[in-house]
């Protein structure tokens, strides 16, 4: 037992464990016992690699031939401790759920993304990229709706075509190099680059390979969108980091990224679909990080990936307190529920303002490392382009999320409050969120590189607010003109258009092919297999040929013919 715990252990084998014994468990409170208990368990694996307050990399080859299965270092640390995080508070959030099936594929998918996080190698980052697919998707079909069967469908084709592409990249670049190991690939690698960047994009919602995201995560159940905000994207944006640091590219897709869901999320019903739109932008600030490729940068990336899987996930936690309670996140249906649910909404206000990066909150803290590196590096307008994205953020999710379902018009809704471990998720949640933005010094000390960058100067300060209260008074304005966007029952469609619309008759024209073409090849077989049928009754029938009979005299006439020929070959042969 003492070497057990003296040898290194992935923390994620904890995790992925205890999905498999919820699985099996049959018993409720014990389930919620394993997933309570697993990250604790995790946590203290995790701390005792990172000995307690001190650091040195461990890189453990535990299979051999280039497959390590467990690399803990300055970039996999930060990523393993939030996404041990995350998986208490998704625990905790979903106690009150009596769904076996639910459970065990939330803890094994978080437990996957945490063992691709700490691969060292593309096989085994392979598997477990796939592994979050298989899992995720469960946690769409559980709400039982026909939309959700088919959203889940296309999210894992998505997926899957994901973990298609990494697989073929890494293929090829073994061959070009010899080795699985997962470093730095860049696109220097040629063809193998492209396609990890491309499998590595889909689940980082890169644009045009986004739509996956609005259209599944607002279909998942109460719980399971939760846990979908916490992993597969943020392991996305590790991998990132990890292969592609200093790509130019990245710049100007994550810039891309940051701005284009503001014009949708401004416009849309669906508050959950709203947060969807709403990870596309934060997304967009850690890509643009990464494209940037120095120390700042990737700190920047590191820091807001750790704060917007507490931030983000705060906001779906109280959008899903809200369904829980009332059945819908239409905006158009909510309104006046800070009567009802005063401290929900409290919590919501706390991750609208993080998200919306107001001082002495996270966002603050971590969406500075990536502007000032932006600046170093003298891409000006890449960082006008982010100060604009910035501050549609607070349109759409600092005002627009707790406004419309907190205050503006009274729906007349009167329910109970979130039920008390919803409340105690979302308090912890608020709580870090508010540790991060006023103890910043903590964060940044778990960053890959040594950080000395100050984000409480007077001009930061000073600046972040005139463009938080420009914002402010701009909702406020169009708000009191009528010329903000009202509250519509539509789904807005963005590039899921071209499936949903002339993809889908392009798909039923196909079948339409394909049905004819099948139904000709299934006639053309019929009348072959007639033929044959009558060429051997022909012969086989009892009327047919070898059916008559044959003097005996003939018969053995042609078989004494037969035995001469054989004798003679057998001779000739010798």
């Amino acid at each position: 037992m003492t070497e057990f715990f003296a040898a290194p252990v992935n923390p994620a084998w904890i995790i992925l464990a205890a999905g498999l014994l919820i699985a099996a468990l049959p018993w409720h409170s014990a389930r919620k016992a394993v997933m309570l208990l697993s990250p604790v368990v995790a946590l203290f694996f995790w701390l005792k690699m990172n000995a307690f307050g001190t650091f040195a990399p461990i890189d453990i080859d535990t299979i051999g031939a280039g497959i390590q299965t467990f690399r803990f270092d300055g970039l996999s640390r930060i990523w393993g401790l939030i996404f041990i995080i995350a998986a208490f508070l998704n625990a905790l959030y979903a106690l009150h759920d009596r769904d076996r099936l639910q459970d065990a594929m939330s803890v094994l998918y978080g437990g996957a993304a945490m063992a691709a996080v700490f691969a060292g190698d593309l096989i085994t980052l392979f598997v477990f990229w796939e592994m979050t697919a298989f899992t995720s998707v469960f946690l769409i079909w559980r709400t039982g709706t026909a939309a959700a069967r088919n959203a889940g469908i296309r999210y894992l084709l998505m997926h899957i075509g994901s973990g298609v592409l990494l697989l073929a990249g890494a293929v090829l670049l073994h061959a070009q190099t010899g080795s699985w190991a997962f470093e730095h690939i860049g696109l220097e690698a040629g063809l193998a680059g492209w396609l990890i960047l491309i499998g590595f994009g889909i689940k980082a919602a890169f644009p045009l390979l986004h739509s996956w995201l609005q259209d599944a995560y607002p279909k998942a159940t109460i719980t399971g969108a939760v846990v979908l905000s916490a992993f597969t994207t943020k392991m996305a944006i590790y991998a990132l980091a990890r292969g592609y640091a200093g790509t130019e590219i990245l710049i100007y897709v994550g810039v891309i990224m940051a701005l284009f869901p503001v014009f949708f999320a401004v416009i849309e019903n669906d508050l959950r679909r709203v947060l969807s739109f709403s990870i596309n932008n934060q997304l967009g600030f850690m890509v643009v990080g990464i494209g940037i490729g120095t120390s700042l940068g990737i700190n920047g990336a590191a820091a807001h990936a750790f704060a917007d899987v507490l931030f983000k996930g705060l906001l779906f936690m109280s959008m899903g307190a809200v369904l829980y309670r009332t059945g819908t996140t239409k905006a158009s249906e909510l309104g006046g529920l800070f009567r009802s649910m005063p401290i929900t909404a409290f919590f919501c206000l706390i991750g609208a303002g993080s998200i919306s990066a107001f001082p002495f909150l996270s966002a603050f803290v971590t969406k500075a490392l990536i502007l000032a590196a932006v600046a170093d590096e003298g891409h000006w307008i890449i960082w006008l382009a982010l100060v604009f994205a910035s501050a549609g953020v607070l349109e759409h999710a600092g005002i627009k999320i707790p406004y419309f379902s907190f205050f503006a018009h009274d729906s007349g809704r009167r329910v109970k409050e979130a039920p008390w471990n919803m409340l105690v998720a979302m308090g912890i949640a608020a709580f870090l969120s508010i540790f991060i933005g006023v103890n910043h010094r903590w964060l940044y000390a778990l960053l890959p590189y040594a950080n000395d960058y100050e984000p409480y100067t007077l001009g930061h300060i000073v600046g972040q607010m005139q463009l938080l209260l420009a914002a402010i008074f701009a909702f406020a304005l169009l708000m009191r003109l009528g010329w903000y966007p009202s509250e519509k029952r539509m789904t807005i469609l963005d590039v899921d258009w071209f499936w949903r619309k002339p993809g889908k008759a392009l798909g039923q024209w196909v079948y339409a092919i394909i049905a004819r073409l099948w139904a000709h090849a299934l006639r053309g077989l019929d009348k072959a297999l007639s033929g044959v049928s009558a060429i051997l009754a022909t012969f086989l029938s009892p009327d047919g040929a070898f059916s008559r009979s044959f003097p005996a005299g003939a018969v053995a006439g042609w078989a004494a013919a037969f035995l001469t020929l054989a004798l003679l070959a057998v001779y000739m042969a010798g």
